[in-house]
C-alpha cells in the first residue's frame, strides 16, 4: 500500500529531509545541492516498443485542443489520423477489420459482470433449493402405537425463515440470511467482505484484486471495460488504484477513483477522443472524486482530526488495434511483457515515489533505494491534500503481440524488474487474461502478500469484440 510523505518532495531536502524554504539553491541543514534534483518528469511523445522503450520516433500526432486540461473542447480522432511506424522504420499494420455487422456486439462500455470468490453470493447466483419433504414432513403414525409426546415449547427450535430473494445468503449453512453487522442469523458465521477478493473479466481483458495475507481489508480497487472507437475499432481499458494507507477512508478513495476514470475513458472514446488526452481527463476525473470524498461532516473530522483527507494511487492502459497509451499518479505501474518473449520486457511507467527520486538524483542505486523504509513514499497522489496534480501520460507503438501489466506495488514488490515480471507472467496471458492475473496475485500470496494484491491484464493488439479468454 502507498504511504504518504509528509510533504511534498520539492519543499523538503531529499537528503536529510529538512524543509527547504521557496529559492534555497541549498540545504541549511547539510548543505545537500538542490540543482541535482531532478524535475518531474513531462507527460511523455508517442514511443515506439522493440523490447525496451526507444527513442520517440518523428511521427506527429494530431492536435490535442485539451492537453493541459483547462476546459477546452474536447478533441475529435479518426484513428486513422494516428500513423505511425514501428521501431524498424516500417509502416505500421492496418487494425484488424471490425467484426461481422451480424455478430452480437456488447453494448460500448458496458464491462463483463465481476466474480467474486469468497463473496456471499447473491440468490440469482446460488438458488436455494426447496427443503427435501423427507426430511421436514412429520412420520406416519404407526397402528397401535401411542403418539410421541409433544416436546416442552422451550425446547422446540423454530426453523430459520428462508431468506427473500433480494437478501444475502449465509456462505456457511446456505439458508441463513445475513444481518447487517456481517454475520448469519442462523449459525452465526461472519461473512466475507465483498472487497476481501475480486475478479472481473470483461470481453478480452480481465482484472483480480485480493485483500492479502497481512491488512485487514482490500484498499486497491480496479475497473475494466472494453469499447470501440468511431471507425469500429476496438479498444480495451483498465483502472487500477491503490488507496493511500496513512489516509482516512483509502478504501472509499480507490473506489471512487477507479470508477470515475472508466467510466470517463469508456465514454470519452466512442466519441473519437483521442486516447491519450481521454487518459488525461479521465486522471482529472478520478482527482476531483476523490476530492469529493473530502467533504465529510464536522463530527466525522472532529473524530479524526490529524488524518488525511482520502487520498490514492492510479495506474491506467488504453489498449487499441495499434496503440497503447498509459497513464498514473503515484507508485502503481504498467508492464509490457511480448508474447513470444524473444524481444525484453518493459517497465512503461515511472514511480512519483522517494525511492525514484534518490536513483534519478544519483544519490542511490534501485537496490539500496528500495532497501530503505522511505522507498515507498509517494510524492504524487490523488487527494484533496495533494500539494500539485501532474497526470502523466505516454503512448507506445509495439511492433508485436504481448500483454500489458497494470498492477499496484502489491504485484511488483514480488516481481520488480520487467524481466521478473515477464518470469511471472504465464505464456499464455494474452490469451487467458483471468487465469494469468488469478497466477500473478498467486506469486505476490506465496511472496508473503504483505500488501493489497491488484492486476489487469490486457492483450496488444485488442482483439475484436466478443473475443473473450479461452
Amino acid at each position: 500500500m502507498s504511504q504518504m510523505p509528509q510533504q511534498a518532495a520539492v519543499s523538503k531536502c531529499p537528503s536529510c529531509e529538512e524543509p527547504l524554504e521557496p529559492g534555497d539553491r541549498f540545504c541549511g541543514a547539510c548543505g545537500y545541492d538542490l540543482s541535482v534534483v531532478p524535475a518531474r518528469p513531462e507527460d511523455s511523445p508517442t514511443l515506439a516498443i522493440h523490447g525496451v522503450v526507444s527513442a520517440p520516433d518523428d511521427v506527429g500526432w494530431p492536435v490535442a485542443r485539451d492537453s493541459d486540461g483547462h476546459g477546452h473542447p474536447a478533441p475529435v480522432h479518426a484513428a486513422a489520423e494516428l500513423p505511425g511506424t514501428d521501431s524498424g522504420g516500417s509502416p505500421l499494420p492496418p487494425p484488424p477489420p471490425a467484426a461481422p455487422a451480424s455478430a452480437p456486439a456488447a453494448p460500448a462500455g458496458a464491462p463483463a459482470p465481476g466474480v467474486r470468490f469468497d463473496r456471499p453470493g447473491e440468490p440469482e447466483e446460488y438458488p436455494l433449493q426447496a427443503p427435501d419433504p423427507r426430511l421436514t414432513a412429520e412420520p406416519a403414525p404407526v397402528p397401535g402405537q401411542a403418539p410421541a409426546p409433544e416436546p416442552a415449547a422451550a425446547s422446540r427450535q423454530p426453523a430459520p425463515a428462508a431468506p427473500d430473494a433480494a437478501e444475502k445468503v449465509c456462505v456457511a449453512c446456505r439458508a441463513g440470511r445475513v444481518d447487517d453487522d456481517g454475520y448469519c442469523e442462523n449459525c452465526g458465521h461472519a461473512q466475507p467482505r465483498e472487497r476481501d477478493h475480486m475478479e472481473q473479466e470483461s470481453g478480452p481483458i480481465a482484472a483480480v484484486s485480493d485483500r492479502g495475507l497481512r491488512h485487514h481489508r482490500n484498499e486497491d480497487a480496479f475497473s475494466v471495460g472494453c469499447t470501440a472507437l468511431p471507425d469500429g475499432a476496438p479498444a480495451s481499458v483498465a483502472i487500477v488504484c491503490d488507496g493511500v494507507s496513512s489516509a482516512t477512508r483509502p478504501d472509499d478513495a480507490s473506489l471512487a477513483a477507479s470508477r470515475a476514470a472508466g467510466e470517463t475513458l469508456l465514454g470519452a472514446l466512442p466519441r473519437g477522443t483521442h486516447p491519450q488526452q481521454a487518459m488525461h481527463d479521465a486522471i482529472l476525473a478520478a482527482s476531483q472524486a476523490v476530492n469529493a470524498l473530502a467533504d465529510e461532516p464536522a463530527t466525522a473530522r472532529e473524530q479524526a482530526p490529524h488524518q488525511n483527507a482520502p487520498a490514492c494511487t492510479l495506474v491506467g492502459a488504453v489498449v487499441t488495434a495499434g496503440l497503447l497509451v498509459v497513464g498514473w499518479v503515484g507508485d502503481s505501474r504498467v508492464y509490457w511483457v511480448p508474447a513470444d518473449r524473444t524481444a525484453p520486457p518493459a517497465r512503461l511507467t515511472e514511480d512519483d515515489s522517494w525511492a525514484a527520486q534518490m536513483v534519478a538524483a544519483g544519490l542511490m542505486n534501485e537496490a539500496e533505494a528500495y532497501a530503505d523504509e522511505r522507498a515507498h513514499a509517494i510524492t504524487g497522489w490523488l487527494g484533496a491534500d495533494a500539494y500539485e496534480l501532474e497526470p502523466h501520460t505516454a503512448s507506445f507503438k509495439p511492433d508485436r503481440p504481448g500483454v500489458v501489466v497494470v498492477c499496484t506495488d502489491g504485484l511488483w514488490n514480488y516481481a520488480e524488474s520487467a524481466e521478473e515480471m515477464a518470469e511471472a507472467v504465464p505464456l499464455d496471458a494474452a490469451a487467458r487474461p483471468l487465469h494469468g492475473a488469478r497466477v500473478l496475485v498467486g506469486h505476490a500470496l506465496d511472496g508473503g502478500g504483505h500488501d493489497n494484491v491488484t492486476v489487469a491484464l490486457l492483450p496488444f493488439p485488442a482483439p475484436s469484440q466478443g473475443a473473450g479468454s479461452a
